[in-house]
């Protein structure tokens, strides 16, 4: 227990000694880290003076330069405005010794000027004494001439007057003589000229009209499924249409034949979709048939445009540029009606320009001088005056009107384009092969055939076929029996041997065909 604290407390005394003599250390070590650290900041604070003192020579000398720099532009810049304000303060002076010398040669002239207008203000006056004086002896010479001529002054004038207006009259009177003389010896000549100039140099087709189409098919296959079995293709398409389907030994062509172009052109269309589809049977033929009809009026306004493009007339109104495409489906005398306006209005252009009139006018109307023609309504004027009232409702311009109402003669012509129209007319309808009378005569005994069975209670539809020899009538079947079917034609027949000339005989065939249709919902 003794040998134990022994032990202890010389632990104790030993770490005590220790930590006195590690004390002393460690004070002698902080004393050289003292002093070592002074000495390097002595010579830090020593070396940033020394910096800062060189770069405080160095901004002093750099801020110097900066100064002496801005000093020489200062200068500089003073010397140009100076000399600026040198040089405009010289032009100044020059313009103010130029204003000096205008204002003085001003002055002159003003001097100048005032002299003038004494001088003429002195004239002036002894002009209006001398004109007193030359009116004072002046009205006592006429007075004195009136009291010898007995007559006055205003009654001297008129006799002077009207001896001059007959002196004038003679001679006005004689000159318009001698150039009605000249006129009448180179008007015919030069007229011959500016038509035969005009016929050369417009070109014109020479076919007519006629009454047959070709219908082109790639094969003769084609031929039986148009026929169908037993011919009801054929049948329904001829009922459908009114035109004769002709099928013969032609090779690779069907013919259509019909007086009336209309019906030819759906035909002919008609039979084009059909080929094209493919599916040839009667309710098929009737389906095309009749949206064929409601797309021939579309085609009729297209035909009316291109026209009036192609012949540069520009303005006419919807409804006339379709009576226009209207043309295309009438004829007059054998010859197709808008080969024939367009004919006419190239003619017209021509023959205006020659004359120095307004070309375009002239072929204005001469394209629309036939419009009457093509009225789907029954009008009992002439055509020529129905065309001119339609001109006036589409708002045309009045020679326009005048020349389409004029160009038979039905009215007097108050226009230097009347002529022109109808003169152009005759040229268009007078040459060679143009028209043909017999054509005419025939599609006019076809349609009054039609007409006349028309006008027979439950006929709904009516066509002449073979050239007239054939008359089919479609009748309602709901209204019109068998018995009445077979009266019907009998009474046609008679009507027709009373009423109208025609050669050979006529065959009268009344279809009647019953329907029952239905639809499974």
């Amino acid at each position: 227990m003794g040998e134990s604290l022994y032990i202890i407390i010389a632990g104790i005394i030993g770490l005590g000694i220790g930590a006195v003599i590690a004390g002393l250390f460690i004070r002698n070590n902080s004393k050289k880290m003292e002093e070592e650290a002074k000495e390097k900041a002595k010579s830090i604070i020593r070396e940033a003076e020394i910096n800062a003192e060189a770069l405080k020579k160095d901004k002093i000398l750099e801020a110097k330069e900066k100064y002496l720099k801005l000093k020489s532009e200062f200068e500089e810049e003073v010397n140009k405005k100076k000399n600026i304000i040198i040089t405009n303060e010289t032009k100044l002076k020059q313009r103010e010794q130029s204003l000096s010398k205008e204002i003085e040669q001003i002055k002159r002239k003003e001097a100048e000027l005032d002299s003038k207008k004494e001088n003429l203000n002195a004239q002036l006056h002894s002009v209006q004494v001398k004109k007193e004086e030359l009116d004072r002896v002046t009205n006592q010479r006429i007075s004195d001439l009136e009291k010898i001529a007995g007559l006055t002054k205003e009654e001297a004038k008129e006799q002077i007057v009207e001896m001059l207006k007959d002196e004038a009259t003679t001679k006005a009177s004689s000159q318009i003589k001698d150039i009605l003389d000249q006129a009448k010896l180179t008007a015919t000549k030069q007229a011959k000229k500016i038509v035969l100039d005009t016929i050369q140099r417009t070109a014109t087709e020479h076919a007519i009209e006629n009454c047959v189409s070709v219908f082109n098919i790639e094969s003769d296959d084609v031929k039986g499924k148009i026929i169908g079995r037993e011919g009801r293709n054929i049948r329904a398409l001829e009922a459908a249409t009114g035109v004769e389907i002709i099928v013969d030994d032609t090779p690779e062509a069907i013919i259509i034949s019909g007086f009336d172009p209309v019906r030819r052109e759906i035909a002919r269309l008609s039979l084009h979709r059909l080929v094209q589809d493919g599916r040839i049977h009667p309710a098929r033929i009737e389906e095309v048939v009749t949206k064929t009809e409601k797309n021939i009026e579309e085609e009729i306004i297209e035909i009316g445009e291109r026209t009036c493009i192609e012949l540069g007339i520009h303005g006419l109104h919807p409804e006339l540029i379709r009576m226009v495409g209207r043309m295309r489906f009438r004829s007059s005398y054998g010859q197709n009606l808008l080969q024939h306006s367009r004919e006419v209005a190239k003619l017209c252009a021509t023959m205006a320009a020659e004359m120095g009139l307004n070309a375009k006018l002239a072929k204005r109307a001469g394209l629309l001088h036939d419009i009457g023609k093509v009225w789907p309504e029954e009008a009992e004027l002439p055509h020529a005056i129905l065309g001119m009232e339609l001109a006036k409702k589409y708002k045309e311009n009045p020679e326009v009107c005048n020349a389409i109402g004029a160009h038979h003669d039905e009215i007097e012509m108050t226009s230097m384009i009347s002529p022109i129209v109808q003169a152009s007319d005759a040229i268009s309808g007078s040459r060679p092969g143009a028209r043909r009378e017999i054509m005419d005569s025939y599609i006019k005994r076809l349609k009054e055939l039609e007409e006349l069975a028309l006008a027979f209670d439950g006929v709904n539809k009516c066509f002449a076929m073979q050239a007239g020899r054939e008359l089919r009538v479609l009748v309602d079947a709901d209204n019109v029996d068998d018995q009445t079917a077979s009266k019907l034609s009998f009474d046609i027949s008679q009507k027709i041997e009373k009423e109208m000339q025609y050669p050979g005989q006529i065959k009268i065939t009344v279809i009647r065909e019953m329907r029952a249709v239905n639809y499974a919902k």
